[in-house]
């Protein structure tokens, strides 16, 4: 009979759980550090910003007096873009993940877009402003136009969609579909009745994530040559256009020339979180919708 040595299992018992504290101790540092630099931004962008949010701000137009400047025009140019990202960024993300994952046979090809998608959602999203400016402005000739904006951002925003909505559609069941299979459906109605229904509060979970960094993204617009200080107000999708992010970043820029700018800078984020918010509400009210049906 082996020999036990009691002693060295108690000891190397209590080295395990002296790591699993230490880790433990880590990770709520970690925690806290985060939520510590958020809570102080917050702190200074509400304290900087909430004294100059009123309704002349949110309905004037820009400009160079930073007490009648406002930020409709903003509004409405983020609006408009997102009316173009948001469309375009579904049709095609969860057309592309349904080819990959119902239809496409596995092999190189597949595994070949497969690794290329995964590659795109790790490209610096300048890169992006790059192709869209040699593509949509130059090369389509649309100019720093709405359209043009709104169909760059969609190329950021897709492989998040892509990705979300395949891992979605790899959660539904398998007998699901070979029960739709037997009843007599086709592969196009087993997908529509069957799998969407049941993968749309994943799926929706990537369009809220990819509509939200669309948003906030910068640097794409700045390289297509969206202005940022544009005082008429868009109308169409053909018209040139300003958004928040852009009206955060002028007005950041000039903050040292004028020390108000800073302020206004302050509001139009604490403006811009509340637009997130909003679309994140009502995006999670209509994923929780669909996951109590399904």
């Amino acid at each position: 009979m082996k020999y036990v040595d009691t002693a060295q299992v108690q000891k190397n018992m209590n080295g395990r759980l002296l790591t699993n504290r230490l880790m433990k101790v880590l990770f709520l540092i970690s925690t806290l550090l985060g939520l510590i630099v958020l809570i102080v931004l917050f702190y200074r962008v509400l304290a900087d910003g909430l004294g100059w949010i009123n309704l002349d701000f949110l309905t004037n137009k820009l400009s160079t007096d930073a007490e009648r400047a406002g930020i409709m025009g903003a509004i409405l140019g983020t609006l408009w873009l997102m009316l173009v990202v948001a469309p375009v960024t579904m049709f095609l993300g969860i057309g592309t993940a349904i080819y990959l994952e119902e239809y496409a046979k596995k092999g190189r090809f597949q595994s070949f877009i497969q690794t290329n998608i995964a590659n795109l959602a790790g490209v610096p999203s300048i890169v992006f402003g790059i192709l869209g400016l040699t593509v949509f402005v130059r090369g389509m000739g649309l100019g720093n136009i709405v359209l043009a904006g709104g169909l760059t951002m969609a190329l950021l925003v897709l492989p998040v969609v892509v990705v979300a909505s395949q891992e979605a559609l790899r959660a539904v069941p398998q007998f699901l579909r070979e029960a739709s299979y037997g009843m007599g459906a086709t592969k196009w109605q087993t997908i529509k009745k069957v799998v969407l229904p049941a993968a749309i509060p994943g799926i929706l979970t990537g369009i809220i994530l990819a509509l939200s960094r669309a948003v906030g993204e910068t640097a794409p617009l700045v390289v297509i040559g969206i202005p940022a200080l544009l005082i008429p107000f868009p109308d169409t999708i053909f018209d040139k256009f300003t958004v928040l992010p852009m009206q955060i970043y002028y007005w950041t820029i000039d903050s040292a020339l004028v020390a108000e700018y800073a302020n206004l800078a302050a509001a139009t984020i604490v403006v811009l979180l509340v637009v997130l918010l909003i679309m994140n509400s009502i995006a999670v009210i209509i994923r929780n919708k669909f996951q109590k049906r399904y």
